[in-house]
C-alpha cells in the first residue's frame, strides 16, 4: 500500500467549512479523480483516510493535513493536481509527498497563526502583547460541553509580536486572500507562534488573555488564520515544515510504477 500526506487549505469564505463538511468534499474528489484507495477491513470498509489536527470552523489555514491510503501506486503530484482540481477554489491541496518516515502527529508541535485585529491600532496591540507576555500565567475560561474549564493561554505561547499595523481603503475585492468585509478602520495583525498542549490553546483563548491582561477588546470579531503547523524551533520562535522529513528521505532518481518502496509505519 502506497501512502501520501497532503497539504491543503481553507481560504476564504471556505473558512467557514466545518471539518465535516471538509471530509465529504473530499471524500467527493477521491471519486471524481477516480483514486485507487486502500480500503478497511471488517464489516464496514472506509477509505484509509487519516486527518491531523484540524482548524476550527471559521479559521482560515494555509497548513491543514491529512494521510491517505492507496491500493496503487500514483505519482504524489499527479495526484494532488487531479485532486485539487476536483475541490472547490478555497479547498486547495498544495503539496503533496509520499510517506517514508513515521510519527507525523508528533511533528505537529505548533501553529503559526496570523490575527487581524480590524479597529485596533499597532499601538493599542502593541501594548497588550507586551502585559500578556510580561506575565507568567494567564487564566482564562472556555465553555466545553462539560462545562466551564479554566486553564492557563499564556504558558502555550512560544511567540508574541506585532507585524506592520494596517488601515484597509475601504474597497471590497474579489480573488485570492480577499477579505470579505472591508472596514476602512485601523489593523493591528498578530503574529501568533502556540505550541500544541493539552489543553489545546487557540488564538481565541490567547485573545481572552489579552482582554484579561490589558482591556484589549476588539471592536469586532478577529479574522484568524493559520500559517504554518509543524516542529517549533524555540530559539527563534518559528514553525518548521513538517514534510521535510518524508522529502528528504526520499530516493535521488525517479522510481518506477511498481518498483517496491521502502516506507517506515506511521
Amino acid at each position: 500500500m502506497q501512502r501520501i500526506r497532503l497539504r491543503y487549505t481553507k481560504r476564504g469564505r471556505l473558512r467557514f467549512t466545518s471539518h465535516r463538511d471538509f471530509q465529504r468534499a473530499f471524500e467527493r474528489a477521491l471519486r471524481r479523480s477516480a483514486v485507487p484507495m486502500a480500503y478497511s477491513a471488517g464489516f464496514t470498509p472506509h477509505p484509509k483516510v487519516s486527518y491531523a489536527n484540524a482548524a476550527p470552523t471559521g479559521v482560515a489555514s494555509e497548513a491543514e493535513y491529512l494521510e491517505i491510503g492507496l491500493a496503487a501506486f500514483r505519482d504524489p503530484e499527479e495526484l494532488r493536481a487531479q485532486l485539487d482540481e476536483s475541490l472547490p477554489n478555497g479547498l486547495d491541496i498544495i503539496d503533496a509527498v509520499e510517506v517514508r518516515t513515521p510519527n507525523f502527529v508528533e511533528r505537529l508541535e505548533a501553529s503559526e497563526w496570523q490575527v487581524r485585529l480590524d479597529g485596533v491600532t499597532g499601538q493599542e496591540a502593541a501594548r497588550a502583547a507586551a502585559a500578556f507576555l510580561a506575565e507568567e500565567r494567564v487564566e482564562v475560561e472556555r465553555l466545553t460541553k462539560n462545562g466551564v474549564r479554566v486553564f492557563d493561554a499564556r504558558g502555550a505561547v512560544a511567540a508574541l509580536e506585532i507585524l506592520s499595523p494596517q488601515v484597509d481603503s475601504g474597497a471590497d475585492t474579489e480573488g485570492e486572500g480577499a477579505r470579505d468585509v472591508r472596514t476602512g478602520r485601523a489593523c493591528a495583525i498578530l503574529r501568533l507562534v502556540v505550541r500544541h498542549a493539552t489543553p489545546a490553546v487557540r488564538p481565541d483563548d490567547v485573545l481572552s488573555g489579552l482582554r484579561a491582561t490589558a482591556d484589549l477588546a476588539p471592536p469586532v470579531p478577529a479574522e484568524v488564520t493559520r500559517l504554518a503547523q509543524g516542529p517549533l524551533d524555540e530559539e527563534t520562535g518559528t514553525v518548521t515544515d513538517p514534510l521535510a522529513l518524508d522529502r528528504a528521505a526520499a530516493p535521488a532518481g525517479p522510481v518506477a510504477a511498481g518498483e517496491p518502496r521502502a516506507t517506515a509505519s506511521a
